[in-house]
């Protein structure tokens, strides 16, 4: 008998504890595991009548950064004090770090237990004892150290060849000779290739993830890392964002693109996975290494571009088109501070931009630099840019059809492979059906459920082709000749409606570096100074706006109206017959005479003077001149027995003087005026006319 397993160690608890790195070792190392299993057996034979194994740490590294809850458990039951001795196959089993081995081997000098191994008894009261233990626990945590080093460099080394085996990106596979291969499938190969297309087209991650989604158009994706089974499904925005930034489609081979970070987290070092590291740090980065789905300086450029669209980043770089209603939005620095300004939006329904330098306020408290609409700049901006590029306006216009067709073929592929994909399946699971025995009805029930979901995907999508194909003839693409007319009228097409924000901003970010902006109070001019790429500068003044002068959202329609009825109608007349057409301003009030004047100022439109003879007159002033009611007048017009007109419908009417004195106008009024009235008749349709009363 051993003098260290004392009467009163054996009196207690012996505790066995088993642990393997990882699950491959749980699966395949069988023999370890039964090794240290028969601690158990060793232990009774030592004289321990109450023996435990602890398991849990079954799969888990002993170096310190995971979580192990069968050592914990250890822990406890040894500071409980019922613990004679703990069992271990070697130092290594127990921790591979030296701050849980000294923390176990204090623990059990301070209740009296001794540590078993393969190599004997240890004491851990006794100094010699302690020593070797001490030794045992170091040389664990070398051996790990190394066996990690020389691995780590090993793999280091094979990628810088670029001969690792790493997981590929869905649309890669490794070839027969070692080599990167595209997929062979395809569908999955043009798939891809539309998620660069969309991108280069839309210019934002968001925008290309709408496109596809409002499509219904599925992308490829593996069932799980390092697998090789692709599933199709709806993209999510960050599949799309892992196709874009992954350098293996531009066909570069990388490696150490991500890092661990250690953290502590309730005591204890934990790894952090998953960090991205800039390109300047990755271990390593072959170009030309493989076929790739894009040339590497496209990839360069979507990077740039992706970049650019990250808003408001610390180092107040411009920003790439993001949509929304201003069309400077992150191209604007101020010239006193030098940050990027700010846009924000007022009006009703957040329509009219503003451009703040709120920089130094928010950061500091100080007060704000400059403040001022964007309407107006935007405006000046455009007309600008409108007249640089005027002289490109027809070869954009013959590239801009093309575009469209290929992207219209580029989606009837799209669909076209994945019905291709789903007879396949379909026939696919007709065969599987057809080959299985007529007895086993179970299976055959089952198979034949699989079929008809396969055939009624199929139908679904001939379905779809069919109506993308009907679509496509009914609303046939605009013309060359109707583009190059377009391009000769280059403001029309600017301001159209339905020209996307978007496209008017990159047009911006590709002419324009960046717009130095400053106010000079004393003249109220807003001073514009344009770095156009390629290194040419221009001033631009605009006088600053006094509050009431913006009306760029302001309707064509509306200012028709105002235009035709100026100088024949009071402001009060214009606002009452704009309200009852249903127009509003452009940031969608209502109109009054005030709003009416400012517009008809802007345009210069006439004024109406009340002094002036005029030969046509209101139906309530002809009604004064008659002196029977307004109501008794305009029952004359609907009857076509006074002459009247309107400049536009809801208009008030203009009825001419001299046909007031007509004998036929003369006989109702005395009629009328003796008492002599009959009912009024209800026109419906004509009845929007009559809510003039002026």
């Amino acid at each position: 008998m051993n003098p260290k397993l004392t009467v009163d160690r054996l009196r207690r608890r012996a505790v066995v504890y088993v642990r393997q790195s990882s699950p491959g070792q749980v699966l395949h190392h069988l023999e370890s595991q039964r090794l240290q299993y028969g601690l158990v057996e060793r232990a009774r034979q030592l004289g321990f009548a109450d023996v435990r194994a602890i398991d849990d740490d079954l799969g888990r590294t002993g170096s310190g950064l995971v979580e192990r809850p069968g050592f914990d458990h250890l822990v406890a039951e040894v500071c409980s004090g019922e613990v004679g001795a703990v069992f271990c196959l070697e130092a290594s089993r127990l921790a591979r770090n030296l701050r849980e081995w000294h923390r176990l081997f204090e623990l059990c000098g301070l209740v009296d237990a001794v540590i078993v191994d393969g190599d004997g008894i240890y004491d851990p009261t006794l100094t010699n004892d302690r020593l070797l233990l001490g030794l045992k626990g170091i040389m664990s945590e070398y051996e790990l150290t190394l066996l990690r080093q020389r691995s780590l460099e090993a793999r280091r080394q094979k990628a810088r060849r670029g001969e690792l085996e790493v997981n590929l990106p869905v649309g890669f596979c490794w070839g027969a000779n070692g080599k990167i291969e595209k997929d062979p499938d395809q569908r999955v190969q043009q798939a891809i290739e539309m998620v660069f297309s969309k991108y280069t087209e839309l210019g934002s991650v968001r925008q290309v993830l709408l496109w596809f989604r409002q499509h219904n158009v599925s992308l490829p994706s593996l069932s799980r890392p390092g697998a090789t089974t692709v599933i199709w499904k709806l993209p999510v925005y960050s599949s799309i964002w892992g196709i874009l930034t992954n350098p293996f489609y531009a066909g570069a081979y990388a490696y150490g693109r991500r890092e661990v970070r250690m953290q502590i987290v309730d005591g204890r070092a934990r790894k952090s996975k998953g960090h991205t590291k800039p390109r300047s740090a990755w271990s390593v980065l072959i170009r030309d290494h493989h076929p790739g789905y894009v040339e590497w300086e496209q990839y360069e450029r979507i990077q740039a571009l992706h970049a650019a669209n990250n808003f408001m980043k610390s180092n107040g770089e411009a920003k790439a088109g993001r949509g929304g209603r201003a069309l400077l939005s992150g191209m604007m620095r101020c010239r006193r501070c030098g940050h990027m300004m700010y846009v924000s939006y007022l009006g009703k329904g957040g329509i009219i931009p503003r451009y703040d330098c709120t920089a130094a306020h928010l950061r500091r408290g100080e007060r704000r630099c400059l403040s001022f609409s964007g309407l107006w700049v935007d405006q000046a901006v455009a007309k600008e840019v409108l007249q640089a590029i005027s002289g490109n306006a027809v070869e954009a216009a013959l590239e801009a059809a093309e575009q469209m067709e290929q992207r219209r073929h580029e989606l009837r592929q799209a669909l076209t492979l994945e019905l291709e994909q789903a007879r396949y399946e379909a026939r696919l699971a007709e065969r599987r059906y057809e080959a299985v025995d007529p007895d086993q009805r179970l299976v055959a029930a089952e198979l034949e459920a699989r079929w008809n979901i396969a055939l009624q995907k199929t139908r679904e999508l001939e379905q779809k082709l069919q109506e993308f194909d009907v679509e496509t003839k009914n609303v046939p693409l605009p013309s060359k000749e109707l583009l190059l007319s377009l391009a000769q009228d280059l403001p029309a097409v600017w301001n159209a409606p339905s020209t996307d924000m978007r496209l008017k901003q990159r047009i911006m970010g590709i002419l324009i570096e960046e717009i130095i902006a400053d106010v000079d109070e004393s003249n109220r001019e807003i001073v514009l100074l344009i770095h156009w790429a390629g290194g040419r500068h221009s001033e631009l003044r605009l006088k600053k706006r006094e509050a009431g002068q913006h009306r760029r959202c302001t309707s064509m329609e509306a200012v028709e109206v105002v235009r035709q009825m100026a100088g024949r109608f009071t402001d009060e007349a214009v606002a009452a017959t704009l309200n009852r057409l249903g127009m509003r301003t452009g940031i969608g009030n209502t109109w009054d005479k005030n709003r009416v004047y400012s517009l008809r100022h802007h345009h210069q439109f006439p004024n109406f003077d009340p002094q002036h003879p005029r030969s046509k007159i209101t139906l309530k002033e002809a009604a004064r001149r008659l002196q029977v009611s307004e109501g008794s007048v305009r029952q004359m017009i609907l009857e076509k027995k006074l002459p009247a007109t309107q400049v536009v419908e809801c208009a008030p009417w203009e009825i001419p003087v001299e046909a007031l004195a007509s004998e036929e106008v003369q006989k109702i009024v005395v009629r009328i005026r003796n008492g002599n009235t009959r009912p009024q008749k209800q026109i419906v349709e004509e009845q929007q006319t009559m809510f003039s009363v002026i």
